[in-house]
């Protein structure tokens, strides 16, 4: 076993639990992964099997892969440590990321999922500079990267955007086309207090307004958030400010964190109070409640649709996709009835017949 990552970087911790890996990698460290394969399972040379494929090697299913844009962030957000691990915001040049997105897709891949620390800042530390790709020049900015992205024939879903002004142009490219009306926003709370003790970036206070904006520009728009309960300060008036915020945003997929320290993130020496266990719990599980209700609301009102579906798992009878407003790994799926086999790849057409609180279901045309 080989262990690679933000962790990686302070192997100690993990050589200590578990003294048994073969090797312990910081992030982006690929030589030394391979090295570290080659070390533990030496395979013979054979010209045959060894040639690597134009678009490299990739873990994920064929039909969809991750493209990320950017590594490190320039925020310092009082839980996180990732700019400790990985330093300030390095963006890719933009013909960079595309000739590795348009690879992919010759490839086979048909949906490309846009990662970063912070894809909203993306270019922002090129100072956006333009970089030839195909036959024009296109800059390190994220409306135009997307836009890029857009024409390559495969779907674009766009995670870890943070909630900056400029976002409502790139919404605008939802409306049809290769991006998908699919956000992924870190919005962690909404408490204004513990918001600021967070240090969280992007004018927070004003998001509801943001939200009500995108889904005017795109009536269709899924957005899926990430919150943590139990933040160091947070008291049960932030916590139940947090649901009213819930009630009224009506996102469409969301995921819920109980706050746990880490070790050398500065929300460890606010001198806040610790909220206890229990009550993190507790938090946590009427937090959960409260957006499955608004989920199976918001999945009811697909039911009667027809919704292009990817498939992830095939079958002769009936498979598993998901549809656009639906991520590989963290968001529901679709069970699909139908009269022909389906391959994972496929984009079928499905009729919803069935939903709840996290999946649909349907029968393909």
């Amino acid at each position: 076993m080989i262990v690679t990552g933000c962790m990686g970087a302070e192997p100690e911790q993990i050589r200590d639990a578990y003294p048994n890996v073969a090797a312990i990698t910081g992030p982006q460290a690929y030589e030394s992964v391979m090295e570290a394969v080659r070390a533990a399972a030496p395979a013979p040379h054979d010209p045959f099997v060894d040639l690597i494929p134009e678009q490299g090697v990739k873990l994920t299913p064929r039909h969809y892969s991750y493209l990320k844009i950017s590594e490190g962030c320039d925020n310092r957000c009082t839980f996180c440590i990732i700019p400790k691990l990985r330093g300030d915001l390095v963006s890719r040049p933009a013909a960079e990321v595309l000739r590795e997105a348009e690879k992919l897709v010759k490839a086979g891949v048909k949906e490309l999922l846009v990662i970063s620390q912070d894809t909203s800042a993306y270019g922002r530390d090129l100072r956006y500079a333009a970089s030839r790709w195909r036959d024009r020049e296109v800059s390190a900015r994220f409306l135009d990267l997307t836009r890029e992205l857009a024409t390559l024939g495969a779907w674009v879903r766009l995670h870890y955007v943070y909630p900056y002004p400029h976002v409502d142009e790139v919404i605008a490219l939802m409306n049809g086309g290769g991006v998908l009306p699919y956000i992924d926003v870190p919005f962690q709370h909404a408490s204004p207090a513990v918001l600021k003790a967070m240090k969280r970036p992007g004018n927070q206070e004003k998001t509801l307004e943001r939200i009500r904006a995108w889904r005017a520009i795109c009536p269709d728009l899924t957005i899926r958030s990430t919150f943590i309960v139990g933040f160091p300060g947070e008291t049960e008036d932030d916590f139940r400010l947090l649901l009213d915020w819930l009630d009224e945003a009506k996102l469409d997929r969301v995921g819920a964190f109980k706050y746990e320290p880490v070790a050398g993130a500065r929300a460890n020496d606010l001198g806040l109070e610790i909220v206890p266990d229990e009550i993190k719990h507790s938090r946590w599980k009427r937090f959960m409640e409260r957006q499955q209700t608004i989920s199976a609301k918001k999945l009811a009102a697909k039911v009667g649709r027809r919704l292009p579906v990817i498939i992830d798992e095939g079958g002769a009878a009936s498979a598993k996709g998901r549809s656009q407003g639906d991520a590989p790994g963290i968001d529901g799926v679709v069970h699909v009835a139908t009269r022909r086999p389906l391959r994972a790849g496929d984009i079928v057409s499905v009729k919803i017949e069935r939903a709840d609180a996290y999946d649909l279901w349907g029968t393909a045309a």
